[in-house]
């Protein structure tokens, strides 16, 4: 019997199923379907790429060219006058040659350092240009025009090298958009070379735009021009010429992408892009190339459903041809399906009222000795765990419900042991103060506080518990309690840090420990004594603009030892100063590919936005370390405090109150 069941043969359902090679077939299908698509599309994109490298670099070259030309001559001239001239005369002829040799230039001017032109001439700067097919002179020394703090003289001055500028109007008598290269020249007195002034000569840029505006690629395809600072100079929206950049027409849109490649191109980049272009609404392909000699960029755009127009009605053909194949074949394995599918509608059924709840039902029997029959069993086990499962899953829910209300309960604590009034004095003068808290967890280690010790003096703080969560929230809502019990005892801040240390080194079994910087501040004098224990240096900002790292006294963390000692030092606030504290969540911040925010990256923050009011500083801090993080989890509770020492500065509303511009 044994040996007879041996031998038998059992169809298996996959034995069965492997009749029907629809899936199979189709399979094969797609997949070839696919790496044809694939290949050709490839293919495609790489003629065109090849064949608009070669139109870029065609129009690069023209431009470069026309540009080389005017450069010439100005780098000529300044070699020339290496040598000392002293007739005005022959300077403006000098100027007048320069706009003979090349007609593309409307203007030349030759500005002198003041002096070094002639002794009895304190400043000379003579320019010659085309209006109304005639000759202009005048010397921009005369008048208010005060030419050696302009652009096109100050620039290439400081650089030491010759210089093409940023595209400009003039409405001097050209009335069109210019742009000016200007070569610095020097003489040698005494063996050493000395700066004597800047040859200037300015390009219409309709000369150029001519050589950019007649290229096209496909029906509606087109090229731009774009200046090393992303002012676009050519395009076929003409509203955008000269009046938008890259950058503003792609902060109008929204486009985070074209924003990306207009910075590749003013880095000098080339590449190929795929975008969807802002000016026919379409997606397409850029290709991006730089004009190395004047720092500026050509992009020339080309739509994809123009290039990939004839693949695309190549494969609705093969796909309808497939769609009416498959329908066929469809039919096909319906009919053979359906002797090996009976079994299976049968277990569905009775499945079918276990997914809606019942539990009970009973599964039928089946005996077709291969998988249908596994499945069977399969899920009469399935309807006995499932019955047990929902049974404890009330409770399971309840309690994580219940943790969950807790916790929730716990950071409103927390939150609450936290000032969140701002102004937090609004009758008291001389200071202006905000500070926020964001934890990594519902509840974090972070904290800060400030509260008057007297009618003049300010107590503030700020602290880092060393781990997170419920553990650290506790020990952060002890360490608060003591800072300020023990500073209202007017006590120096070293005594203070001295105090709490001891009470929570004392049989701390869990070895936590707390970084804090604390501080009092005199606000009617400006002085400032405070303590460190470990914690991070603030940034002091002096005369509004100068930021440096705050020197702070050594000190041991608190919790640690029992026996650690503490430094208090001073200093004295000007008016106007500010101090930005802050804990480790702001410097150790991680983006995505793990790289740290770090001192450097605030240091500049807070150079640059030195100068706002303390709740704008924390504010620009935070969203300053969020878009650093772009979306990666927060690792660390982030804190920031700003305190701002005026003793002019008078009460506030809650929004604070504006200061004077950093200059």
């Amino acid at each position: 019997m044994s040996e007879r069941r041996t031998k038998s043969f059992h169809p298996t359902l996959a034995f069965k199923l492997g009749l029907l090679v629809l899936a199979s077939t189709g399979l094969v299908f797609f997949v070839a379907f696919a790496y044809n698509n694939h290949v050709a599309r490839r293919l495609m994109l790489k003629n065109v790429e090849e064949a608009t490298q070669r139109l870029a670099q065609s129009t690069v070259a023209r431009i470069s060219s026309l540009l080389q030309g005017v450069e010439r001559t100005p780098i000529f001239i300044a070699q020339q006058l290496s040598r000392p001239v002293k007739d005005t005369n022959q300077i403006v002829q000098v100027l007048r040659d320069i706009l003979l040799s090349n007609p593309h230039i409307h203007s030349a001017a030759i500005a002198f350092e003041p002096g070094k032109f002639s002794p009895g001439l304190e400043s000379f700067a003579p320019l010659v240009y085309r209006q109304n097919n005639q000759w202009q002179y005048r010397d921009l020394a005369q008048g208010l025009y005060n030419y050696s703090v302009q652009d096109w003289y100050l620039i290439p001055k400081q650089l030491d090298r010759p210089l093409w500028s940023e595209p400009y109007f003039d409405d001097g008598g050209a009335n069109a958009m210019m742009c000016a290269f200007s070569v610095p020249f020097y003489r040698t007195h005494e063996n050493r070379s000395e700066f004597c002034g800047v040859v200037s000569v300015a390009l219409q840029l309709e000369h150029i735009v001519e050589q950019v505006s007649t290229l096209s690629l496909y029906r509606s395809g087109y090229v731009y021009l774009m200046s090393q600072n992303g002012q676009l100079i050519s395009h076929p929206n003409l509203s955008w010429v000269f009046k938008e950049s890259i950058f503003s027409v792609a902060e109008q849109d929204g486009n985070d992408q074209l924003r990306r490649i207009g910075l590749a191109m003013v880095r000098g980049q080339e590449g190929l892009e795929r975008f969807q272009s802002i000016f026919t609404r379409r997606m397409s392909w850029m290709y991006y190339a730089p004009v190395a000699s004047i720092g500026w960029s050509v992009g020339i755009v080309f739509p994809e459903e123009e290039i990939l127009a004839d693949l695309r009605a190549l494969n609705r053909d093969v796909l309808w041809i497939g769609t009416i194949g498959f329908g066929l074949l469809f039919c096909v394995v319906v009919l053979l399906s359906r002797g090996v599918t009976r079994p299976i509608s049968s277990l569905a059924r009775q499945t079918h009222e276990i997914a809606r709840g019942n539990l009970d039902v009973p599964l039928p029997p089946i005996r077709t000795h291969d998988e249908v029959e596994e499945l069977s069993r399969s899920f009469e086990n399935m309807r006995v765990a499932l019955k047990e499962y929902i049974a404890n899953l009330a409770d399971t829910t309840a309690a994580k419900e219940r943790i969950e209300s807790e916790l929730k309960i716990a950071r409103n604590i927390q939150r609450s042991f936290l000032p969140k009034h701002f102004p937090p004095f609004p009758d008291k003068t001389g200071f202006d103060l905000f500070a926020d808290l964001q934890p990594a967890k519902q509840v974090g280690g972070d904290l800060y506080d400030f509260f008057l010790l007297d009618q003049h003096r300010l107590f503030f703080s700020i602290g880092d518990v060393s781990d997170k969560g419920v553990p650290a929230a506790l020990l952060m809502a002890v360490t608060k309690t003591l800072m300020k019990g023990v500073a209202e005892q007017d006590l120096s801040p070293s005594e203070v840090l001295g105090k709490v240390n001891t009470e929570l080194a004392l049989d701390n079994e869990t070895m936590m420990f707390v970084t804090l910087f604390c501080g009092i501040l005199d606000f009617r004098t400006g002085e400032l004594v405070y303590s460190n224990a470990g914690h991070l240096p603030p940034l002091w900002i002096r005369n509004h603009c100068e930021v440096s790292w705050l020197e702070l006294p050594k000190g041991m963390v608190l919790g640690a030892m029992e026996d650690s000692t503490y430094e208090t030092r001073s200093i004295r606030l000007q008016p106007g100063d500010t101090l930005v504290l802050y804990t480790d969540g702001v410097t150790e911040a991680m983006n995505a590919q793990e790289a740290l925010y770090g001192e450097e990256r605030l240091l500049s923050l807070i150079e640059l936005r030195g100068d706002d009011s303390p709740r704008s500083l924390v504010e620009n801090v935070f969203r300053s370390v969020h878009e650093y993080a772009e979306g990666t989890p927060q690792s660390d509770d982030i804190t920031v405090l700003v305190l701002h020492f005026s003793p002019e500065l008078t009460p506030r509303p809650r929004s604070g109150s504006a200061r004077t511009p950093c200059s």
